[in-house]
Parts: structure tokens; sequence; C-alpha cells
């Protein structure tokens, strides 16, 4: 019911958007002599803010249609190579010359805790000079029709598995944040089973593989609540006349409202310039505000079930760090990967995933060779920068790169990285 009246919340605003999307049209039109003066930007302004602030945001587009391999600009199409009901899976096809030798296959596994994998649109912009780059492109569960079926925790291992196989051997995989421990799973159960289509490189960035380490406020709240709690205050029914109506999911605003409570004080200073901006005729950062906040108010609804079942083994439970997560009745035991190369990697400032977290995948990996596990802590960057932005393009990108040339199958060489504790190790 309360979805339902969120919805009807917003269709009643509705003529009000409009009427301030005309205001701010008529306020900044340059014909009109107001809108070069601080009164006309300031009505203009307003006018945007108001719109901004209450209207829907529609999943964005990735846009990439062009990068650059050895030196030369090259056109990049987006095609679904896999489908699911709730997820695709999208390469990025570049326009390579025939006959040049095919560069490493990367999955790049996003996460699906409420934005859309296009959050890491600059994650893929920065590997396509160096990989063969797929994605998973999570379907929003409200638009999933109930007849689909359910979507859980073990689901998420499944799709994972299926699309190692679909891309075949010599795959690498990189987990962003949510997917690390699916992901990881997803390995060790391959691994175990003697998978031969188990990727030959795994690459955890911010992941909660054990929170129990230096935990964050996110981690304490799951902690504290419990799983009860979740499931009493979170999950709602999704509303008509959306195809999923009836399904229960845990909605994407709710999600979002949370993200933004923890910098609530950013958010706010962050719209005040915004507003400014504006009113200065600043177009250059009004339009930077414009693109980041189109991508981060965009936010999608989890199936009820995935998002239960991820909070009480990752953060309540601990399950995998413990060794009692289990997938269909089987124990996910990490012990079991021998030959996928290991590469972690944490920002110093995470307040989403604290220092170690991700670094424990190495505890519990312990029968992968010491030359094929790498951790690197990243300075200076929160949650965000460890997978986006300029740090993460001149600092991470490159250890990447040569991470999965050293110990892709089919390209060994002589020369292993050492492991790296923190940038100044």
């Amino acid at each position: 019911m309360f979805y339902q009246l969120y919805e009807m919340n917003h269709a009643a605003l509705q003529p009000a958007r409009v009427y301030a999307d005309a205001v701010r049209l008529f306020y900044s039109n340059p014909l009109n002599p107001i809108s070069h003066t601080p009164f006309g930007r300031s009505v203009a302004a307003t006018a945007e803010l108001f719109e901004r602030t209450t209207r829907r945001y529609g999943k964005p587009q990735f846009g990439l249609d062009k990068t650059v391999v050895d030196w030369k600009s090259v056109e990049v199409t987006e095609k679904t190579v896999w489908s699911k009901p709730f997820c695709n899976l999208v390469r990025f096809e570049r326009a390579l010359p025939a006959g040049r030798k095919p560069d490493p296959k990367l999955l790049i596994v996003a996460p699906m805790s409420g934005h859309y994998a296009t959050l890491l649109r600059g994650t893929v912009e920065a590997m396509l000079p160096h990989a063969d780059v797929h994605i998973t492109d999570w379907v929003d569960a409200r638009m999933v029709p109930v007849a689909q079926g359910s979507f859980d925790l073990d689901d998420y291992i499944d799709y994972v598995i299926e699309m190692f196989h679909a891309l075949g051997p010599d795959t690498h995989v990189m987990a962003v944040c949510q997917p690390s421990v699916p992901v990881l799973a997803a390995v060790a159960l391959m691994e175990k089973r003697g998978d031969p289509f188990v990727p030959s490189t795994m690459t955890l960035m911010g992941g909660p593989i054990d929170t129990r380490r230096n935990p964050t406020a996110v981690n304490l709240l799951a902690e504290e609540k419990g799983i009860g709690w979740f499931r009493d205050n979170v999950i709602m029914q999704a509303p008509w006349p959306v195809p999923g109506f009836g399904r229960e999911v845990y909605p994407g605003f709710l999600q979002l409202s949370g993200f933004m409570s923890m910098n609530l004080d950013r958010h706010i200073i962050a719209h005040k310039d915004f507003f400014m901006h504006l009113v200065k005729n600043d177009g250059d950062n009004a339009e930077k505000h414009r693109d980041f906040y189109d991508e981060y108010l965009a936010v999608m609804d989890l199936t009820a079930e995935f998002y239960l079942q991820t909070v009480d083994t990752v953060f309540v439970r601990h399950a995998l760090p413990k060794g009692k997560m289990t997938h269909r009745g089987e124990t996910v035991d990490c012990t079991a990967i021998r030959n996928v190369a290991l590469l972690t990697i944490e920002g110093e400032n995470d307040d989403i995933s604290g220092l170690g977290q991700t670094q424990a995948a190495h505890d519990l990996c312990v029968n992968i060779p010491a030359d094929k596990q790498v951790h690197y802590m990243q300075p200076a960057v929160g949650h965000y920068g460890v997978f986006n932005g300029s740090r993460f393009r001149s600092e991470i990108v490159p250890r990447i790169a040569d991470f999965i040339s050293s110990y892709g199958r089919q390209q060994r060489v002589a020369t292993k990285p050492r492991l790296v504790r923190s940038a100044k190790g």
C-alpha cells in the first residue's frame, strides 16, 4: 500500500512538474530579455530544481560509441549476447581490424543494489581499450511479470555460472561491490566441480566478503536490526500498473533514500551549488551536476527474496567467511579454488565496504598459489573511487590490465605482479 501511495503522489505532482518546466523554458529562452537578468535566471533555476527533485529518472544509456585501441579510434556497438528474465549480458563490440590478436574477454558483474549497470559506465569506458568487455545489465524487478518466477541469491549465482559458460574458456571476471560474494561463490562451486569454464582471473573490488572487518554504518545496521526487521519494514508489493504488479520487491526509492541520508549534507550543498551555478550562468558546472544526478537518482527495484537472502547471508550471518554459505544445499568451499588468479582492490576511505572486507578473500582462498594473489589498496578514494574517477583510470586500471594479461591462459608471461598492499608498498 505504501508503494502505491508513493506512485500516486508522484503522479499527482505531474501537472506541477509540467508547469515548472514551462516556467523554466520561458525564463531561460534567450529571446526573453528577462532571461539575461539575475531575476530571470533565479526563476528558471528554481523551476528546474523543483522539476529535477520530483521527477522519476529513467534508465540511463551507456552511450559509449567509440574507444581508442592501439592509439586509433574505433567504433563500439552494444549487443545483447545472453538474456534471462532478470538480466541481459551486454557486449561492447569494438570494430577491430581483421586478423588482429583478440583481447582478453572480461565479464564485469555490476552490482544489483538499486542502481542500473550504467553506474559503471566509467568502468566500462576505461577497460574498453584493454579487453573485450561484457557487463551484466540487471533488469528492474518491477518490470518483470510475476509469471516469470522468483529470483534470489542462488539464482544470481546460477546466472553468473551460465554467463561463464556462454562466454567460453579463458574469461576474466571483475565484480564491483555487492557481486563480489556471489562471484566468489560461483567460482568456488565451479572449481569444486571441475568446470572447464572457470574464469582465468577474478578481480573483486570494494566487496563485502567479510563485513566483520572494519564494519561500516551499513554493516552495523544490518546486524543490529536483523533479517526480520528488513522483511517487515522495507519489502513492498510492486504497484499497479507496472508489469511486475504484485511482485514483492525492495523499492529502489527506499535504497536511494538510505544512500542519500548517509551523506545528506553533501547532497543539500550540491543542489545549492547547482542553483547558484544556474543563476551565475555557469553552464559547465551545472551540466556536471545534471550528469551525476541523472545517473545517481535513476534507481531500480530488487526482488524481495534476493535482497533478504543477501542481507541474511552476507551481513547478518557472515556465512561465507564462516564457511557456512550454501548454494542449493551445496557448501560453498573457497578452498576449492586453485587455478583462478585473485586480485582484490579496496579504497582507503570506503564507507560502504570497510578496509579489509575485500582483502578477506585471500584468507578464504588458501589454495591459490601465492604468486597468483594480488591485493591493492588505493589511497585517498572512497567507495565510488574504487571503480570510477581519475585515480581509478590512472592507478587502478593499469594494474587490472596487467593482472589480466599476466594470468590469461592464452598468454602466460614469466614475470608475475608482486603482492601489493598499498600504493606506497
